[in-house]
């Protein structure tokens, strides 16, 4: 099968979009439940150095590894304590203090919340990762450490509501109580379900009835029923394999009921009706060993949702990705440590105004905003 890659361009700070860039392969036909291809214009965007202000009471960050942005914009950081060295926190007295994990912002860059840490009635993940605030306000954690094996939702303040699974408990992917180093979460407001992609131990999505944890359906790669065979190395000239590579590590749900799912060391998104019936695929920079390039999926925040962001932390940008196609067009940003530049790129999120939120893990340890220009 031809899986075309993409090229990497520079970038400047005032403006980080790339020109348009060589195609990942589409599906030889388009599926009728894919979108209906439009003439659009090719959203733009530039960072903004200056958007979030300073952290209050000497906070430091530790890796960055969940973003969202809820109803009023607000945007909700997902981050890593533990990853705090003594070095990175400075001498005793100075500073500086780890910030709470979770940490809210308003939509002008000021946090006007935070919490999260161990705490009564449930287990707080290892290592933190994925963030969720579902149309309700409910704000929904996983957690990627190699006990973590569920997923944890809160209100918007910090109390405690429900807990999916137990640490350590994990069976493996066909699993039905206990998740498996879940990586992102995202609800469906519409049936009001909890889909997880799960993640760094299994190899699936799982759904889960987002009132009470009752588990609803899960699937693998294709749809698929999943399994925890041993997998050779991936071969970028090799059929594509039938099965998700460790981390699946994100899931989105379009307006239009469609079920997007990272497979980030395949270089592939997956789509899926809600049932898990299989749709099509497409491959991002198919090339891209190592962590791959595929580290996550957002939608545009239009009617039509015509785009999707896919984070890519192995090549640091984000490709710009027709949803009607599934063909690259773009990237935005490049490897570095300046604004606008990407090192160890996480996450994305999207707001009302279509601007773009990211997140750095390693030593990046970061969120940036990129403001939408067209």
């Amino acid at each position: 099968m031809q899986r075309p890659s993409t090229l990497l361009c520079g970038g400047l700070l005032a403006l980080v979009a790339c020109g348009p860039a060589p195609s990942s392969t589409a599906p030889a036909t388009t599926p009728s439940a894919q979108p209906e291809p439009v003439d659009v214009v090719q959203p733009r965007f530039q960072v903004d150095p200056f958007w979030a202000r300073e952290l209050p009471n000497d906070w430091i960050l530790g890796q960055v590894s969940g973003i969202d942005v809820d109803e009023a914009d607000h945007v909700w950081v997902l981050h890593r304590p533990e990853t705090l060295d003594e070095r990175q926190r400075g001498e005793e007295g100075m500073c500086c203090v780890p910030a709470p994990p979770v940490i809210e912002l308003d939509p002008g860059g000021n946090v006007v919340g935070a919490w999260g840490g161990p705490g009564e009635g449930y287990d707080w993940p290892a290592s933190e990762h994925g963030i969720h605030v579902d149309t309700a306000g409910h704000v929904w954690i996983g957690g990627n450490g190699q006990g973590d094996a569920h997923i944890l939702k809160f209100d918007r303040d910090g109390a405690f509501l429900l807990q999916i699974g137990q640490p350590g408990a994990s069976g493996g992917s066909n699993d039905t109580e206990n998740l498996g180093r879940p990586a992102g979460v995202q609800v469906d407001a519409v049936e009001n379900e909890l889909y997880v992609a799960d993640g760094y131990g299994n190899r699936r999505v799982i759904v889960f009835d987002a009132d009470t944890g009752e588990y609803r359906r899960h699937w693998g790669a294709y749809g698929e029923p999943p399994d925890d065979v041993a997998l050779a190395p991936y071969d970028p000239d090799a059929e594509p394999i039938r099965h998700y590579r460790s981390p699946v590590h994100d899931v989105a749900i379009a307006d239009d009921g469609l079920v997007y799912v990272a497979d980030r060391t395949n270089n592939r998104i997956q789509v899926f009706q809600k049932d898990g019936t299989f749709i099509t695929e497409s491959w991002i920079r198919p090339e891209t060993l190592g962590s791959g390039s595929a580290s996550g999926v957002a939608l545009s925040e239009d009617p039509g949702q015509q785009w999707l962001f896919v984070p890519d932390g192995t090549n640091n940008v984000i490709w710009i990705v027709d949803r009607a196609t599934l063909e690259v067009r773009y990237h935005v940003g490049r490897l570095g440590k300046r604004a606008g530049q990407f090192y160890r790129l996480h996450n994305v999120a999207v707001d009302s105004r279509g601007n773009l939120y990211t997140t750095e893990v390693n030593v990046g340890q970061r969120f940036q905003k990129f403001d939408r220009l067209r």
